[in-house]
């Protein structure tokens, strides 16, 4: 094998593995946040979460709660399928009337739900 070869194969394996670093880092879950729990029960009550079983997205928001995440009211779209009617994915938020799709951010839900 020429040596230029070997650079070439050289440079392909540094770029993969920076791609493989990079996609790693971006897709690592993160660790949820300390948050008091008296603001998650403020969130939990002036909200509504619809999940389903086997979400991979609804997983993502409940480890974004941790051990609090007992606290958030919500309605499993798998087994209560007629309180999901204007539901389109999950997870979704019902707030103050409006629904939010997709994982949000506690600081996102603490905007939302003024708390």
């Amino acid at each position: 094998m020429s040596q230029k070869r070997i650079i070439i194969w050289i440079n392909i394996l540094v770029a993969v593995i920076i791609v493989s670093i990079i996609l790693y880092i971006a897709t690592k879950p993160g660790k949820p946040i300390e948050i008091n729990e008296e603001t998650i029960k403020c969130i939990a009550e002036k909200s509504m979460l619809f999940t389903k079983l086997g979400c991979n997205a609804c997983q993502k928001q409940e480890d974004l709660f941790g051990e609090n995440y007992k606290y958030i009211k919500k309605i499993d779209c798998f087994y209560e399928l007629d309180k999901c009617q204007n539901i389109e994915a999950t997870p979704t938020w019902k707030i103050k009337g409006k629904y939010y799709v997709g994982v949000q951010t506690i600081e996102k839900l603490q905007e939302l739900t003024d708390c």
